[in-house]
């Protein structure tokens, strides 16, 4: 059964964000007192900043400024937003009813924060912060953020599309996201994969107060590629098709080969044996890397290595 006033951990993931941190921080308090005035949310409900072995000033002022609704976890070293992510998920399971996850630097929306949680007082296990539109992002990061999903969504990864990590989940769902062990671990893949009850809220996408976006082009890729290793085997799928295309090309090549030979219509150059090679040798690099990007994963699998290594909790 839903409480009427549930309690809600807002978890927050940090990285080198000594320009926003405590704005944002402040921001976050007065929006999780105005839901506890309001009666939508347990007093008992509380921030936990999630510091990623920032380099810079981040931590400091976090710590000198914590109260009873705000708790820290300091982790050893720089593991990543989605393993400090984790890492913040993991901890407050079994401790409240539902928790929000949201960047630091607050270009998502904490307006629609009530309207998650009255979804969740609904029966909705997963509620999905969605971005009506991308006004505050440069017209390149709009074309690969489309390109992003789109790709992902044709070869059948379960992506709510204009979705990044602003969502509400339940503990019921947090308890049974605990099971998932893999290193790999694609989070906005597999939150929609687990199937339970879900909504979604709209918002418009605000600009960056101070600090860099800690999601240039390389790591976009980078995720987008541990998404599609981590959910489906369509580029494995693409190698044998593109290999049976040129296996049937070569077999036509020969023939025409032999109708030249016996036509003595051969004409010397280059070009016909040297494109070939080059265009042949790209297929075969590009497949062993492919193949590479699956095996290394299985590598990291069998280490079952953890994610993060946490220095200190603050309560």
């Amino acid at each position: 059964m839903t409480p009427s006033q549930p309690i809600l951990a807002i978890v927050v993931p940090c990285y080198n964000e000594q320009d926003v941190i405590i704005d944002s921080l402040s921001t976050l308090r007065a929006i999780l007192k105005t839901m506890v005035s309001e009666k939508q949310i347990s007093p008992d409900s509380y921030i936990v900043l999630v510091d990623d072995g920032s380099t810079d000033n981040t931590y400091s002022p976090i710590q000198t400024r914590r109260d009873k609704n705000t708790r820290i976890i300091k982790l050893a070293h720089n593991v990543g937003h989605q393993a400090a992510l984790l890492a913040g998920l993991h901890y407050v399971t079994d401790k409240v009813d539902c928790c929000i996850s949201i960047d630091a630097d607050l270009q998502d929306d904490i307006e629609v924060m009530p309207e998650m949680v009255r979804h969740f007082c609904n029966g909705k296990q997963i509620v999905y912060g969605v971005r009506s539109n991308r006004d505050s992002d440069t017209l390149f990061k709009k074309g690969t953020a489309s390109l992003f999903y789109q790709l992902m969504q044709q070869m059948g990864v379960p992506i709510i599309d204009n979705h990044a990590d602003f969502r509400l989940v339940s503990n019921t769902v947090l308890k049974e996201f605990s099971k998932y062990k893999e290193v790999n671990l694609f989070l906005r893949g597999v939150f929609p994969q687990m199937g339970y009850p879900s909504s979604s809220v709209t918002y418009s996408r605000k600009k960056r107060n101070g600090g860099e976006s800690k999601y240039p082009l390389w790591k976009m890729m980078k995720l987008a590629a541990n998404g599609i290793t981590s959910f489906t085997n369509y580029p494995l799928k693409i190698i044998t098709n593109v290999g049976i295309i040129v296996f049937a090309g070569s077999l036509l090549a020969a023939l025409w080969v032999v109708y030249v030979v016996i036509a003595d219509k051969n004409v010397p150059g280059w070009a016909s044996i040297t494109l070939p090679i080059y265009f042949l040798g790209g297929i075969q690099l590009l497949s062993l890397g492919i193949i590479g990007e699956y095996i290394s994963r299985i590598y990291l699998e069998t280490k079952q290595r953890p994610f993060y290594h946490i220095e200190e909790i603050v309560e």
